[in-house]
């Protein structure tokens, strides 16, 4: 993803002056004012792309050792100059190249950039969540410093393809070549006026055990004032020589009785640039004939590119604590992932690859056992802790749907965690599991019943759902596009059948308790219409709709409504017809079949004037006005305007 706008640019040498996008320009400004009570976090972000980048060079170095040049030991130091009024963060990890500095140099300029500004909400407190979100990055350091220098040289280039960036985080920023004998990332910001207290050792102390005491590498600070330098003002750097600050170990080989909640916290947003921290912690270790340990995160808010099925930026892959790959898209499922975390095995080589992942049995357990442990993990939250549930839901609830689709081996386990809306509910909020409907299904009822629709207003006053509400049957709500794919690949669920409220055949007459339907004639005695009676209106709307249907029949379904649309027990139903075409994919044309209510007053009009010259008329309003009904559209909208007012003017 492009950062700079390549349009924007002016070049003095080997310098560029290259410009934000505007997108950016907006970000950053936004960004800045809204995080501001938060600012310490620029030093979580900058470490933790540190520790990134020592990670990515001894993954390199397996293969070419000669990338360490002679410097084997990966260190993170922060310091600082109180007359310069500097903070510096270096590294001497992987480093940039030229073009990788204008392509990566930030996680503002990636994708998700335009859906961010459609989110926000001009809520301040709102908004820096969803900054957050979004992940910081290294642009944070915008948010104390006028002026930020980021010197970089790649592993195993030449000395002299060192390159500067600068920017005072405004419209534009340079870029130029420098001789750097070092490898690694050195970032240093000017601060702002009143941000003195990041020229502290003991501030930037605080702040690093708080946020980044959970990095494997050692990161070091200058000593603090000994006893002979009492006099010495907190500001002073005293002796200059550094020591380590934080633990330098792997959180996650540590018990999990040994981890607080505050360091899992802090882990998770070093491993997921989130804001905020993960509503749910999987720490487990598993050995025996196959050793691994994995650390995996739950968030709370989804990513703006959580619908990209390609995106892999969850699960980072480790062995024997050595980094191995980002986006180990083998060690969890397109539909978990949402997921954050690392795994670490000990069983496999050091040199393995995503050619070795596709095809390795140790990776498959690894997998499967993490799958498990997530979807137990999420189980035990349904059970126990009903509003984080929700709230996991409301965020990942369509992408973990995507499971029954995709794995067969859990499809059971995903389809108890899977919620609904349903015609019992007072809200829009989907809180209704499958095993929840079968607890409240009537006495002879063998079914699970559900309609799909664009929206819940278009399910609820579908008119397939009349006898169900008449006779007390609840229906699940189906408004999702990945549920219609949903339901094909769950036909049934505690042996109990899903079945389409807007397909095949009705038959409740077993259901129990059931109020009669009935059509009643003016001295309160029902009427039933008889088959044959009805034949000929059936066969007189058969014939003027001609191939707009499959069929013309009389309905079980039909309480209140004139006529409705369905199909076949087997064949795809007109939402997902509707699905496909609108995704460009060609649909061949399936017929439908229309079902009549007897006693309704327009139904019963036209039985009687089967001969009347608008009864064509009446047949095509009533197979359009079934096709609106279920959300559908008309192909021929100003034929139906034209139809219907005719047939007004005609009763007047």
């Amino acid at each position: 993803v492009k950062a700079p706008d390549a349009a924007e640019h002016t070049m003095d040498g080997n310098k560029e002056t290259l410009g934000f996008q505007t997108e950016v320009r907006q970000l950053l400004d936004l960004m800045i004012h809204s995080l501001y009570s938060n600012k310490e976090i620029f030093l979580r972000e900058l470490v933790s792309n540190a520790s990134d980048a020592a990670d990515k060079l001894r993954f390199e170095a397996l293969q070419d050792d000669g990338l360490y040049e002679g410097d084997g030991e990966l260190t993170i130091h922060v310091s600082f100059d109180e007359t310069a009024r500097t903070v510096t963060v270096r590294d001497n990890g992987i480093g940039m190249s030229r073009d990788e500095v204008i392509e990566n140099i930030g996680t503002i300029a990636k994708s998700g950039t335009r859906g961010f500004f459609e989110a926000l909400t001009g809520d301040q407190a709102k908004d820096a969540q969803l900054i957050g979100q979004f992940g910081v990055g290294f642009y944070s350091c915008f948010i104390v410093a006028d002026e930020v220098t980021l010197r970089t040289r790649k592993a195993g280039l030449d000395h002299a393809e060192g390159v500067v960036w600068r920017s005072s985080g405004e419209g534009d920023y340079t870029v130029e070549s420098a001789e750097l004998p070092s490898r690694g990332t050195e970032v240093t910001l000017r601060l702002k006026e009143g941000e003195d207290e990041f020229l502290n050792a003991f501030s930037l102390r605080s702040v690093i055990t708080r946020y980044s005491d959970h990095i494997s590498f050692p990161i070091y600070l200058p000593e603090p004032p000994s006893d002979e330098d009492a006099g010495a003002e907190d500001g002073d750097e005293g002796t200059g020589v550094p020591e380590p600050v934080n633990r330098a170990t792997a959180l996650w080989t540590r018990s999990r009785s040994e981890v607080s909640e505050e360091e899992y916290e802090e882990f998770y947003k070093h491993v997921s640039h989130d804001f905020e921290g993960p509503l749910e912690t999987i720490h487990s270790r598993v050995e025996g004939n196959l050793e691994y340990t994995a650390l995996l995160f739950i968030p709370k808010r989804a990513p703006f590119d959580l619908w990209d099925r390609n995106t892999r930026r969850g699960v980072k892959l480790y062995v024997k604590r050595v980094f191995i790959m980002d986006d180990a898209e083998h060690l969890m499922p397109p539909y978990l992932r949402f997921v954050r975390g690392v795994i670490d095995s000990a069983d496999l080589p050091l040199n393995v690859s995503r050619e070795i992942l596709q095809a390795n049995k140790q990776v498959d357990a690894m997998r499967s056992g993490s799958v498990r442990r997530v979807l137990g993990a999420l189980e035990r939250m349904a059970k126990n802790e009903a509003e984080n549930y929700a709230t996991f839901w409301g965020e990942f609830g369509q992408v973990l749907k995507e499971g029954v689709i995709d794995d067969a081996a859990n499809r059971d386990d995903i389809a108890k965690l899977l919620r609904f809306v349903s015609t019992t509910c007072d809200g829009d909020e989907p809180t209704v599991s499958l095993e929840d409907y079968i607890g409240r299904m009537k006495e002879g009822q063998e079914d699970i019943y559900y309609i799909t629709a664009d929206n819940l207003a278009t399910a609820r006053n579908s008119p397939h759902l009349e006898i169900f509400a008449a006779k007390g049957i609840e229906v699940l709500l189906l408004t999702d596009s990945v549920d219609e794919w949903v339901v094909t690949h769950l036909p049934d669920f505690s042996e109990k059948k899903l079945r389409s409220v807007a397909k095949g055949d009705v038959d409740l007459d077993p259901v129990a308790d059931a109020d009669a339907v009935e059509n009643e004639s003016e001295d309160g005695e029902t009427v039933v219409p008889e088959a044959g009676e009805m034949q000929p209106l059936v066969d007189g709307i058969t014939e003027a709709l001609g191939e707009r249907v499959k069929e013309v029949r009389v309905s079980k379904r039909l309480t209140t409504s004139p006529a409705c649309l369905i199909a076949e027990e087997h064949e795809m139903g007109a939402h997902l017809e509707r699905i496909l075409k609108a995704a460009g994919q060609g649909v061949g044309m399936s017929k439908p079949i229309l079902e009549i209510n007897p006693g309704h007053p327009i139904v019963q009009r036209m039985k009687d004037t089967t001969d009347d010259g608008q009864f064509a008329d009446w047949a095509h309003v009533l197979h359009d006005q079934a096709v609106l009904s279920e959300g559908g559209q008309l192909e021929d909208p100003a034929t139906f305007v034209r139809r219907l007012n005719e047939l007004f003017q005609s009763l007047t």
